[in-house]
């Protein structure tokens, strides 16, 4: 998940000179940030049905506790980055890590599903003022070429390890069981890894804040929330309830809501008065393809494995442990084919795309078809499609960023960025509602929660929306522009 959400120029405080040495712990502490953030993401998805089991949590409360931390986190995420820019990036990675931190306490000691969501709800949040601060430190901290380009490296490995790590720890925290606690060390885990990233940050990192800090568009933030929250609410609870009246009428109210956010939108990039979301971005083809191509992506990425968490623990009755070892295949088949793509290069982006998407595409169909004829699955026949899940996202994710960022100008970037990354978030929040809905569907019609079967079947149908979604990223990659990769967007007023 690369996000880059500022790229202004910076003014950095009197003690921003730090020794070579000091930098490189600084990014330790920063580099710690973003694995939180991320891990966040993924451990708590083996820890789902040990949370639905011991809060006696409804399906739609367990959904939550994954959609309501996309959610809120891609509600804030440019906001975020423009705090950093204008109060300061130290600062407010300090303010970010601190609430991060409390916010995992509240999620570890909720004592029911309603708080835990709530409190899934404000972490979101924290981590969209945390995350973007680390990206605009690491450009300030590290001037010279070389050092730079090995930082970010650094920061891209963090990004696989924390993935992996979370599928793998989850299962091994939840297994242990430490002192009767069941999943709540997969939040607790982050209190003393943030306390110590909190009282190391002061001295090892320089502050910094841009010249050009744009206004918070804090009207924009709250027609976002309203309008996300109208659509993905009741499409969570809604199969939970019984589709009532009121699911469809606030379903119906979301159109308005978000058309008023696009107007708004609309205006305020007409006058340049710092928007939300730039909507002069969608002059440019390209950018409009790829932002929907990400938008579409990601909500088959995220809600994967969290419905393959329930088929392995809840339906096939693997222990978190053995499930969260099943998942790492995908990661580490990401990593390897994330490098290939990247020795590949810019000319061959819009090949690598395509075909990231139909590897993506034949490796849901691999997925159905093993679950589907499977006599007596046990996970295991799952890999070669796991495999060639990872090949499929290390194709796409990646090169899908830069081919949208290498089509806007220098000073489009930040904009770029920060609308792609919220587009991956509002996805992955969109995909688990959706899958929700099939999964738990056909879960409820087959009539038996217990039967290893019964789960095997609602996965399967739950793949076919994952098989739907990919063929369509690969249909709109497909549609690319062939001087798409030459073209920068036209920053004039719409």
């Amino acid at each position: 998940m690369d996000q880059r959400v500022s790229t202004a120029p910076w003014a950095p405080a009197a003690e921003a000179t730090l020794s070579h040495s000091r930098r490189w712990l600084g990014l330790m502490v920063m580099l710690a940030g973003a694995f939180m953030a991320i891990m966040d993401v993924f451990i708590v998805n083996i820890a789902l049905p040990s949370i639905r089991e011991d809060l006696h949590a409804s399906i739609a409360e367990v959904e939550f506790v994954v959609a309501g931390y996309t959610l809120t986190y891609a509600i804030a995420l440019v906001t975020g980055g423009r705090m950093g820019d204008r109060f300061g990036h130290r600062r407010m990675l300090i303010v970010g890590l601190a609430a991060f931190t409390a916010t995992s306490a509240l999620c570890g000691i909720a004592p029911t599903p309603r708080s835990l969501v709530a409190a899934r709800l404000l972490q979101g949040l924290t981590a969209a003022i945390m995350f973007p601060q680390v990206l605009s430190l690491m450009r300030i901290a590290f001037t010279d070429a070389r050092e730079r380009a090995s930082a970010f490296a650094m920061f891209g490995g963090v990004q696989g390890l924390a993935a992996v790590a979370g599928q793998i720890l989850g299962g091994v925290i939840v297994d242990a069981d430490l002192f009767g606690l069941v999943w709540r060390p997969v939040f607790l885990l982050n209190v003393p890894i943030g306390i110590a990233a909190v009282l190391a940050a002061p001295r090892l990192i320089a502050e910094s804040r841009s010249q050009m800090a744009a206004r918070l568009d804090l009207p924009g933030v709250a027609l976002s929330a309203i309008g996300l929250s109208l659509l993905l609410y009741p499409l969570v609870a809604g199969r939970d309830a019984g589709w009532p009246l009121w699911t469809l009428a606030l379903l119906a109210a979301s159109v308005p809501a978000l058309a008023v956010f696009a107007a708004q939108q609309y205006r305020k990039s007409r006058r340049r008065d710092s928007p939300l979301l730039d909507v002069r971005l969608f002059l440019n083809r390209a950018v409009v393809i790829g932002v929907l191509a990400a938008l579409v992506l990601y909500t088959v990425l995220n809600s994967f494995y969290v419905f393959l968490a329930f088929l392995l623990q809840a339906g096939l009755k693997s222990s978190p442990f053995a499930a969260g070892l099943l998942i790492t295949p995908v990661a580490l088949a990401y990593v390897a084919a994330s490098f290939v793509a990247g020795r590949l290069g810019a000319r061959a982006n819009r090949a690598v795309l395509v075909t990231g998407g139909i590897v993506l595409t034949i490796a849901y169909a691999v997925a159905a078809i093993t679950t589907w004829h499977a006599a007596d699955l046990r996970g295991v026949e799952l890999i070669p499609a796991l495999v060639m899940i990872g090949v499929g996202q290390g194709l796409l994710i990646t090169p899908l960023i830069n081919m949208i960022l290498s089509n806007v100008s220098p000073s489009d970037a930040g904009a770029a960025s920060g609308l792609v990354s919220t587009m991956q978030q509002v996805g992955g929040a969109l995909g688990v509602a959706i899958v929700g809905i099939l999964f738990f569907g056909a879960l409820e019609l087959a009539g038996s929660a217990s039967d290893a079967r019964a789960y095997i079947d609602a996965f399967t149908v739950a793949l076919f929306y994952e098989i739907s979604a990919a063929a369509a990223v690969t249909a709109l990659l497909v549609c690319l522009p062939a001087a798409s990769r030459r073209t920068r967007i036209n920053t004039a007023s719409p």
